[in-house]
């Protein structure tokens, strides 16, 4: 009763919300929630409920309730679901419709509420063949939008993988659009578990994931008329932690080739444009140009923050040099050190001698001394006439070698 007053009480900021979210999405978002509002009003009365909602025994034959898998996704029974319902239609109708366009949109809200209906039908009737429970096929009731809302969680993670929506502490870190399909999954399944929601709701979502990544991945057309998005960050093993998705993805592509040879579902075609200017350009199925800019900017996003982590440790060893020169370096001498090193030249050590010719007697003339230049010494002063010689050390040089 509290929380009942409470909500009546915000009412009216609650209704200014979701008539600002909802007046700026499409016509056809706001049919839906026009249906969803006048849905809710129905639900008071149990017959409206009885016939509008999806009873697995009567859509199954003899009966063939077919208009319930139609009617079923706007009937809510409670109002905070139809909050629920109201903003997320709002959030996605936002983002989706430019994107996707109206006829897309109709297209995939009928397909997932149809086959989510018909798919919950079966789950219960198999239910029903292991148990012989006949309150499973006549007492369960299917209705609401939560298999519609699973499906657009599926469609935000196409489109926006990698958008973070919370930080936490917990191992499991950062939560993008990437985690939330499975969330949904195993929070519905956690609140039944404790009896806090029906099993039905957990079918629902099941489905509906199921039912629109089918969907997406390999059937939905798009304006350069290719089918799917075969992206590898689209892939069934995607949707779990990192941990468990090699085992997944081996079981995911057995079955894929199990389809693939059964022509249920076709190989994933590659185009190669070798006529490209620069290099040869591959392009993949469901490739639109919104995803290629998508792509675009987290590469640039990836770029600027391995840019700033290296401006960040700019004081290390790893430092870039300068290219201009400071006032100190130009006071020195340009010639490199002449100590030795582990890795310089050892320095090579010469001597240098003089020979001196002196004459045997006085009254012979001297001869012009030539000089020549040998190996052993570096100047040397001789005469072809034949006398003694004396050598005179005059010291020791020191000289390196030049490269």
């Amino acid at each position: 009763m509290a929380s009942a007053n409470v909500l009546f009480r915000h009412l009216p900021v609650i209704k200014h919300s979701l008539i600002a979210i909802i007046g700026n999405t499409g016509l056809f978002v706001k049919f839906v929630c026009v249906l969803l509002i006048i849905g809710y009003g129905l639900s008071f009365s149990e017959t409206a409920v009885e016939v509008l909602s999806v009873t697995p025994g009567y859509l199954l034959p003899p009966t063939f309730w077919l208009w319930t898998a139609f009617t079923h996704c706007f009937l809510e029974v409670r109002l905070w679901q139809v909050c629920v319902d109201l903003v997320t239609l709002g959030l996605c109708g936002k983002l989706i419709e430019p994107l996707w366009g109206s006829f897309e949109m109709v297209l995939f809200f009928l397909l997932v509420n149809v086959c989510v209906a018909f798919i919950s039908a079966l789950f219960y009737l198999i239910i029903y063949m292991c148990t012989f429970n006949p309150d499973v096929l006549f007492s369960v009731q299917i209705n609401g939008m939560a298999g519609y809302i699973a499906g657009l969680s599926v469609a935000v993670k196409q489109i926006m993988p990698d958008h973070v929506l919370l930080h936490t502490r917990t191992p499991l870190g950062k939560i993008t659009n990437r985690h939330v399909p499975l969330l949904l999954f195993i929070t519905a399944l956690l609140l039944y578990l404790c009896h806090l929601l029906e099993g039905l709701y957990t079918t629902m979502i099941g489905c509906g994931i199921a039912v629109s990544w089918v969907y997406l991945r390999f059937y939905q057309v798009h304006s350069n008329g290719t089918r799917g998005d075969m992206a590898d960050t689209f892939a069934f093993s995607c949707f779990f932690p990192t941990v468990m998705q090699p085992p997944i993805q081996v079981v995911g592509n057995s079955v894929h080739s199990c389809l693939v040879r059964a022509k249920v579902c076709r190989r994933p075609i590659r185009k190669y444009d070798v006529g490209a200017p620069s290099t040869i350009a591959i392009s993949l199925p469901g490739m639109e140009p919104q995803d290629a800019e998508r792509r675009r900017k987290k590469a640039l996003l990836l770029l600027s923050e391995r840019l700033s982590q290296q401006q960040s440790g700019g004081d290390s060893e790893e430092a870039w040099p300068l290219m201009e020169e400071s006032p100190a370096s130009r006071t020195q001498s340009p010639l490199p050190s002449l100590q030795p090193s582990t890795h310089s030249t050892p320095l090579v050590k010469t001597t240098k001698s003089v020979t001196i010719n002196l004459p045997p007697e006085p009254e012979e003339k001297s001869v012009q001394p030539s000089t020549s230049t040998g190996p052993a010494s570096n100047s040397q002063m001789t005469s072809p006439l034949p006398s003694t010689s004396t050598l005179v050390n005059v010291g020791d040089e020191h000289t390196s070698p030049t490269t």
